[in-house]
């Protein structure tokens, strides 16, 4: 009886989706959604009006900033130092592959002139288009563009909620707020042709199923396999937070933020978080040290998801020098283990705080990132023999054995990178369909 009523509500949950979406889903092509996957590292920029403050991007309106002098910002912002094609270098001297740009947060403030607003970019002193040049830059750089869309807008008196008190708008019309939303969409996907597109703030009550997926439709026809993240369909549908995606979800990939997400082979996910402690830019904000960015990229790949870190441009439109040094550690890094990160799966080994393990075709990554041992083991896997085991930095042999189920590494002294040092174990058999190890 139980497992009929299982069978039930999946059957329920699936005609529901239909029904909402009013026509058959358009889901994005497989093939699109693991070339995205492939990828593994991305740069996340949070960025307008609100670095002439150093306050957070929307969340300070109304609390560290009043909500007037928030709201007019944008009359003194004038970011010359701003250089499209230097934060698209950075991006790919850091060995990312795609970069995504707010080009609206939760304040309303767009980044492109749009027709749908007054509130944008070209009635800043600036009067340039940020998305539009960045789109450019990233062509160019053979970067994968992508674009933040916020669900709430806390400056469009059309929407449901003000902030930061939480209250009901009496004078809200949400039917128009999702024809501006859609007008604005439609802008950015014919205008910019974005790779992927990043949602956020879909946690209102007011925000329905209808809504949500009456939007994702109108996406999907004007391009098909633009990747979607689960933050446009509701908080409800996407099974009640941002790490987990239902079959049902109209989405593509979960969305961890600002932590690892748990090991996943069910479906795609992908990690945002901060490469300092704040989403835009903060005066002396503290910064992650290489070994934390390292292992961070590590465990996140470790656990078959994408990292997608965020840097927050200054008032001036440049990116903090120390923040660009420390991509540019991550990249060189990356030069050297690049083959350990893209187009790899994560496991079979579940990453912890000692080492993760990646793994493509014949070949399983481990990255050490600990050394106060003289060897390491992990489960060995029946069926499959080694064949050959090496650092990958330097391809220096490592002697093994087989010992109680165990595969037992002898390391040197000292590793060749005491941040996160890779060794390879070549398998006499393609390594990929292993299932997880459990802890």
């Amino acid at each position: 009886m139980k497992k009929n009523a299982t069978v039930l509500m999946l059957v329920f949950m699936c005609l529901s989706c239909f029904s909402f979406a009013q026509g058959p889903v358009i889901r994005t092509d497989k093939k699109v959604v693991e070339d995205f996957m492939d990828k593994r590292f991305g740069m996340f920029i949070h960025w307008g009006p609100v670095s002439l403050r150093g306050t957070e991007i929307g969340w300070s309106r109304g609390t560290n900033v009043p909500t007037v002098e928030y709201d007019n910002l944008y009359k003194e912002f004038n970011p010359v130092l701003f250089d499209a094609d230097k934060w698209a270098k950075t991006a790919k001297d850091a060995g990312m592959k795609y970069l995504t740009i707010t080009s609206k947060h939760h304040d309303g403030f767009c980044l492109w002139p749009t027709a749908y607003s007054d509130y944008n970019i070209m009635n800043t002193p600036y009067k340039k288009d940020i998305v539009g040049e960045l789109a450019k830059a990233c062509k160019k750089y053979g970067l994968k563009f992508c674009i933040y869309f916020t669900v709430a807008d806390w400056h469009d008196p059309d929407y449901a909620i003000l902030y930061p008190a939480s209250t009901t708008n009496k004078s809200m019309n949400m039917d128009r707020f999702v024809s501006t939303m859609k007008n604005q969409l439609k802008e950015l996907i014919q205008n910019y042709k974005p790779y992927m597109l990043w949602f956020d703030a879909n946690w209102d009550k007011e925000w329905t199923r209808v809504q949500s997926a009456d939007v994702y439709n109108a996406i999907k026809k004007l391009d098909p396999n633009v990747l979607i993240n689960n933050r446009l369909d509701t908080k409800d549908a996407s099974g009640g937070s941002h790490k987990v995606m239902l079959p049902t979800t109209l989405a593509d990939f979960a969305t961890p933020e600002q932590e690892v997400g748990t090991m996943n082979m069910d479906y795609p996910w992908e990690s945002c978080i901060t490469i300092c402690q704040q989403w835009a830019w903060k005066p002396n904000d503290k910064m992650k040290s290489l070994k934390e960015c390292l292992q961070t990229l590590a465990s996140t790949a470790g656990g078959n998801g994408n990292l997608l870190f965020n840097v927050g441009p200054m008032l001036d439109g440049r990116i903090e020098e120390r923040q660009i040094s420390r991509l540019k550690e991550m990249g060189a890094w990356l030069n050297k283990n690049g083959a350990a990160i893209y187009g790899t799966k994560g496991g079979p080994y579940k990453p912890d705080s000692v080492m993760a393990a990646t793994r493509k075709g014949n070949k399983i990554y481990l990255h050490l990132f600990k050394n106060n041992r003289a060897e390491i083991s992990v489960p060995a896997i029946p069926g499959l023999k080694i064949t050959k085991v090496y650092l990958l930095d330097g391809a220096a042999p490592l002697t093994h054995k087989l010992d109680a189920g165990k595969i037992v590494l002898s390391l040197p002294k000292q590793l060749p990178d005491a941040d996160d040092t890779v060794i390879v174990l070549e398998m006499d058999k393609n390594v990929e369909s292993v299932p997880i190890f459990k802890s």
